[in-house]
């Protein structure tokens, strides 16, 4: 471990906050060859798994392969620490299927930890950032609490729910960033000094309980896939565990008690008034919202291996411990349950995303970098992939190179950044397949063939991992019979010089490599059939599959493509454009999108008034090129 010394105060990159986010971020600037300080409360909770025991999931599993594909690091260390693998939507098809793994949280911990602190070019600072600093405009490094003063070219705050942290279990609250770990307060005065924005948002966790509490013989005890797949691309001799977990359902006395002490949530009381994770409710949520539903399921998962602590999935609250225990109590298996921890509710303080740029750097602040959950979003992996997009960004700006960004059409980091810059965050953000238009292209088996090329063209992906991908595309690509009987060329798809950055149809006549030669017909069938058992077969099927609608939907894009090239010029005047409507000028001049194409993704923003907006950008002279 490399703790920075006193007499190194400066650093190419300063990453604040040791969670998801942040190792991705860190990880990824010292990989581009920067220094780099990482900033943390504690060593020790670097790479915490706060909430659940797992990784990926539906869409979230999507990031986790792009992540991968890109260089990050959770994928690995998932596969490492993976205890339970499943491959989830199996019954609907190949685009919205993803992985899941239910992992051992000390494992994962550990794993990250040591790849951190294992990592020449990055040090570690255990402190509170009270302030960040600013010279000639610029970001220019942090000011701890204790007063000493670290420098860089850039700064990434990944400080997740810590910003004024408050937890509730039923009346009483206390301030924290979790349970057990001090909240930062100085830090969001510093941010409102520099004009920031500051909204508050809510999440919670369920309780933990005592295993040898728990009668399992009357749960249903389920497993992962058989045999599983691995997450990351770099994966090999792959033989993990496959652990069960347990699922068990409440039911009318469970809902009554629940009912009947509903009064005694922060959530009705009206203790708490910032907005939860509508798609993840606590239970007095779906009680209360879904009263027409006798019951509601419970997963019981291992937090790690040999633990005697249970994570209850499915009964995230913030009732009094009493009633919560009361309410477990009620459900076939739990009545004599222990907990080692109640479930609780947090408000954190969090930054409008709107705030930012593509590449996650502040409008206004030049150098900062923000990334997780203080953009407004939950789950491990929409936070690493931000870590990951902002930790190169940073990279580069401490480099002198142009910033990086990813398209909606490219991958799901591009649709979750996209998002949070234009559209209105009242709510935490979780990633869905159906937020991403592209999702027929953007699918969990391509996401190296989409990505790893621009990867290794900024040089994040190392050249050996590069390589076995190129191999597996080879493979892929030879299987594959074009329509004109002929199989493609691989290099194309992953070659950088492939100017669109977006990966080949492989079934597209234009891209077959000779049109005359004499067709070789294998049937579908037959090239199925003989890797049902693989991964590969997947991707051969979805590409067969999807080849037509990929193609229909690339015409539409065409013209996407033309309004994200479209930069609007800096300080343009909204309210001076009376041809644009008032919730229009009112919207764009408080998110200020960097393209036309940002503009028509802004709530509020219509057709009409991007047609409006169009002329207008024609008539204050040609549009530059959107640096991308």
């Amino acid at each position: 471990m490399k703790q920075s010394q006193k007499e190194k105060r400066s650093f190419d990159v300063i990453v604040v906050g040791g969670g998801h986010a942040g190792v991705e971020s860190a990880l990824s600037s010292a990989a581009l060859g920067c220094s780099v300080c990482l900033i943390t409360m504690g060593f020790a909770s670097i790479a915490k798994m706060s909430c659940n025991p797992a990784v990926g999931g539906i869409a979230k599993g999507h990031l986790l392969r792009e992540i991968d594909a890109m260089g990050g690091y959770m994928a690995v260390a998932t596969d490492v620490s993976g205890v339970q693998f499943k491959t989830l939507n199996r019954s609907k098809g190949p685009a919205v299927r993803a992985p899941r793994v239910l992992v051992d949280k000390r494992a994962y911990e550990k794993n990250v930890q040591m790849r951190v602190f294992n990592t020449e070019n990055i040090f570690l600072c255990e402190g509170e950032v009270s302030n960040v600093l600013f010279s000639d405009g610029c970001c220019s490094g942090v000011q701890l609490l204790s007063g000493d003063t670290i420098n860089s070219c850039a700064v990434v705050l990944t400080c997740g729910t810590f910003l004024r942290g408050m937890i509730h279990v039923g009346t009483k609250r206390s301030t924290a960033g979790r349970m057990g770990e001090e909240a930062s307060s100085g830090l969001t005065r510093s941010l409102k000094r520099l004009g920031f924005r500051v909204g508050r948002l809510k999440t919670g966790t369920p309780p933990r309980l005592k295993r040898s509490t728990i009668n399992f013989s009357l749960l249903n005890k389920t497993f992962g896939d058989s045999p599983p797949r691995p997450t990351s691309f770099q994966t090999k001799g792959f033989f993990p565990p496959n652990r069960p977990s347990w699922t068990v359902n409440t039911n009318k006395k469970t809902h009554t008690v629940i009912k009947d002490n509903i009064h005694r949530s922060p959530l009705y009381s009206g203790q708490i008034t910032a907005v939860g994770p509508r798609y993840c409710p606590s239970i007095e949520d779906k009680v209360f919202r879904f009263s027409d539903k006798d019951s509601h399921r419970i997963v019981l998962e291992e937090e790690w291996s040999g633990s005697e602590q249970i994570y209850a999935g499915g009964f995230s609250t913030s009732l009094p411990p009493d009633i919560q225990l009361s309410a477990l109590r009620t459900i076939s298996g739990l009545e004599r349950v222990e907990f080692y921890r109640p479930g609780y509710a947090i408000e954190y303080d969090f930054l409008p995303p709107s705030q930012l740029k593509s590449s996650l750097e502040s409008k206004s602040c030049s150098g900062l970098f923000l990334a997780g959950q203080i953009n407004g979003t939950s789950g491990y992996e929409e936070a690493a992939a931000q870590g990951l997009m902002a930790g190169i960004n940073a990279a580069h700006r401490a480099l002198c190179r142009s910033s990086f960004t990813l398209r909606r059409d490219q991958a799901y980091i591009g649709v979750l950044i996209d998002d949070l810059i234009t559209k209105d965050v009242d709510e935490p953000y979780r990633m869905f397949t159906s937020r991403a238009e592209h999702r027929l292209s953007l699918r969990t088996t391509n996401s190296d063939r989409r990505l790893s090329h621009l990867s290794r063209s900024i040089g994040l992906l190392p050249e050996a991992v590069y390589s076995d991908i190129i191999k597996r595309q080879k493979h892929i690509d030879s299987l594959l019979i074009c329509r004109s009987g002929r199989p493609i060329n691989s290099s194309k798809n992953l070659h950088p010089n492939n100017k669109d950055n977006k990966p080949l149809d492989p079934l597209h006549p234009k891209q077959t490599k000779n049109k005359t030669a004499p067709s070789k017909k294998v049937s579908r069938a037959k090239v199925v059939s003989h890797f049902s058992r693989t991964a590969i077969s997947d991707e051969i099927n979805a590409i067969i599959k999807y080849a037509p609608y990929i193609r229909r939907q690339e015409q539409l894009l065409s013209r996407i493509l033309q309004n994200d090239s479209l930069s609007i010029p800096l300080g343009f005047e909204y309210n001076s454009c009376p041809s644009l409507s008032t919730e229009a000028r009112e919207k764009l001049s408080v998110v200020l999108p960097e393209t036309l194409g940002q503009a028509s993704r802004v709530s509020g923003v219509t057709p009409s008034d991007v047609a409006a907006l169009s002329v207008l950008l024609g008539k204050a002279g040609k549009p530059a090129r959107a640096d991308k």
